[in-house]
């Protein structure tokens, strides 16, 4: 069985490497531009193909290298054939014999932004070193845009809170590092706090943090902040100012009218009383002029 996997890679291989000049075998998905925040770190999505089928990532080298410089290499399995810039910085995040060549740069420089290029090698047994058979994606580049501000939060929030009712607030932020995701903190206590990660395309991902509150009456006019801090240690906040909406205590209505009408009805009680001890009086006087 092992002997028949062997001949199986064997025979692949050759097709892929008496293939590997032509272009039309080769095929790569890279991301043509991406956002890289200064300071932290960019993921390059990347992912190629050959006609021939797949091969082990025992049998394939990936190399990522500057385009108008193929020995110019910013990743590399060897650390030794790494540009002293990139030294430390790169990192393939893929399993090539899953055709997947993600990149992952760390402490984005300001001079980072390429293009970079994916090259791969074949290697005809697991020890061997790579072959003269290699294919550089030349057409499916990479380039960095270089962004030295750390974006804004994006804040979503009802106008008006009421007080004692649940109020939500959704902060998120848009980032090119899944990695090492954005954190993002609220200046007010709560124990509700949802967070996702979401995957929005092209490098690009949202992480977001859902915050639900139970204003009081003291909350209004309260400034609510979101901060995002990046990897690197960059900070961008964003504040809105919370109006709360009192409930009305309908004690001061129903207090002064029931009083009011307690005070009628002792009113009224009051009046009729007298009047029967008026008629009573006259009828007494009567009496008494007739005798």
């Amino acid at each position: 069985m092992a002997k028949q996997k062997i001949m199986k890679e064997f025979f692949l291989l050759f097709a892929v490497i008496c293939s590997s000049v032509s272009s039309d075998e080769w095929k790569a998905t890279v991301v043509k531009s991406i956002d890289a925040l200064v300071g932290s770190c960019v993921v390059v999505p990347c992912s190629f193909s050959h006609t021939g089928g797949n091969l082990p990532s025992s049998r394939l080298r990936g190399i990522w290298h500057e385009k108008n410089d193929k020995k110019s290499n910013i990743y590399h399995e060897d650390p030794i054939l790494i540009k002293d810039d990139f030294k430390g910085r790169t990192k393939m995040l893929g399993e090539l014999g899953q055709n997947n060549c993600t990149l992952e740069i760390t402490q984005i420089r300001i001079h980072d932004n390429g293009p970079f290029c994916f090259q791969v090698e074949l290697v005809r047994t697991e020890n061997n070193d790579p072959t003269k058979d290699k294919f550089s994606f030349v057409e499916d580049c990479v380039e960095l845009n270089m962004i030295t501000e750390p974006p804004k939060p994006t804040l979503i929030q009802p106008k008006t809170a009421t007080q004692g009712e649940p109020y939500i607030v959704t902060c998120s932020v848009i980032h090119t590092c899944p990695t090492h995701v954005p954190k993002l903190t609220w200046n007010m206590d709560s124990t509700k706090v949802i967070v996702h990660h979401k995957d929005i395309k092209h490098g690009n991902w949202e992480t977001q943090s859902i915050l639900t509150v139970i204003p009081e009456e003291k909350d209004d006019n309260r400034e609510i902040t979101c901060t995002a801090e990046f990897n690197g240690g960059l900070k961008s906040p964003e504040t809105f100012t919370l109006h709360v909406k009192r409930i009305e205590n309908c004690n001061h209505i129903i207090i002064p009218a029931v009083v009011g009408i307690g005070t009628a009805l002792l009113f009224g009680i009051f009046c009729i009383f007298m009047e029967k001890k008026y008629n009573m009086w006259n009828r007494l006087s009567r009496l008494s002029r007739r005798q």
